[in-house]
């Protein structure tokens, strides 16, 4: 069950519990500017998981939680966020939902945020502090969590 336990797969989980919400119960509210808002979400967070990924795989560190990092990545979107590809999923799945116009799913944004942060960041900022003690405390004083 371990291997399913990664981030994209609770997006995906979310995703589709917000398709069956808007399906289910149907409550149209967003339109055409829920359409634009929500196409520029998804864009806005694949672009920030790229990203994030990207400077990940230039630092020579995993991307894949539960597992040990190899650097302390701070800059670029890092300095945004300590967790932009969590951010990213983040907005895609808001995004979704606006698309969709899925009113009742919107709630779903902050219970995935609750979700991820117990699942994986938490772990993966005790790895961090263990691995890189007050240089890491030093970023996270400095860096939100989220944005």
């Amino acid at each position: 069950m371990r291997m399913f336990d990664w981030p994209p797969v609770w997006l995906a989980g979310f995703g589709i519990l917000a398709w069956v919400l808007t399906k289910a119960m149907p409550w149209p509210l967003f339109g055409l500017a829920g359409d634009v808002v929500g196409y520029a979400l998804v864009a806005l967070g694949i672009i920030l998981m790229a990203a994030a990924a990207w400077q990940m795989f230039r630092a020579r560190t995993t991307v894949i939680p539960h597992r040990d990092p190899k650097a302390l990545v701070t800059g670029g979107v890092f300095r945004l966020s300590r967790n932009p590809i969590y951010l990213g999923d983040a907005l895609v799945l808001a995004g979704l939902a606006l698309i969709w116009d899925a009113a009742l799913a919107v709630p779903l944004v902050p219970i995935f945020i609750f979700t991820i942060q117990h699942r994986f960041i938490l772990g993966e900022e005790a790895r961090l502090r263990a691995a890189f003690g007050a240089g890491f405390d030093a970023y996270a004083a400095q860096t939100r969590r989220w944005i």
